[in-house]
């Protein structure tokens, strides 16, 4: 697969099936992208549906490390408060940060996807190790100005790519 190109596309991340999706694909581990892919940026949460999604997957037994590019507080915090390990200043797509995390989990190659709303740095850095990577469309359109641009190029990539969506709708709430 083209190393741009998403192994699968979700309209958020309570639309991948945990059981079919992440554990019945062979994973065992989910790199998280945090801003846009579990955390909102315009409300500054995170949604109800991300909440079970994350809580439903722990309880499969899946382990979950968010891997952010920031370099302040915030994934520490929201690390703590979701109970989930994290590695900041991840430099994504640059290799380090996603062997960092991989090594935190004990995880393979093969046995990891990573999850985030990017291409250029998700995406891609997944692919670059090998691994397998889940593009979710991002939380909010409120985003950092670089960021808006990089997405209308990404935008341009996926062409009529249309995401999957989540079976039952009624379960997403914010």
């Amino acid at each position: 697969m083209p190393l741009h190109r998403p192994d699968r596309y979700f309209d958020r991340i309570s639309a991948i099936d945990v059981g079919k999706d992440v554990i019945g694909a062979g994973y065992s581990c989910v790199l998280l992208d945090m801003d846009n892919t579990i955390l909102s940026r315009q409300t500054h949460d995170v949604p109800r549906d991300v909440r079970a999604w994350l809580a439903r997957a722990c309880e499969a037994g899946v382990d979950l490390c968010i891997v952010s590019n920031n370099w302040h507080a915030s994934p520490y915090e929201w690390g703590g408060k979701l109970g989930i390990p994290v590695v900041a200043k991840a430099c994504k797509p640059l290799p380090h940060g996603f062997l960092r995390a991989r090594a935190m989990m004990g995880a393979s190659r093969s046995s990891t996807v990573v999850v985030g709303d990017q291409i250029s740095t998700d995406i891609l850095g997944a692919h670059l190790l090998g691994m397998a990577g889940y593009l979710v469309c991002p939380l909010a359109t409120v985003d950092l100005k670089h960021t808006k641009v990089i997405r209308a190029f990404e935008n341009a990539l996926m062409g009529e790519r249309q995401p999957e969506t989540a079976m039952v709708e009624s379960k997403r709430t914010q």
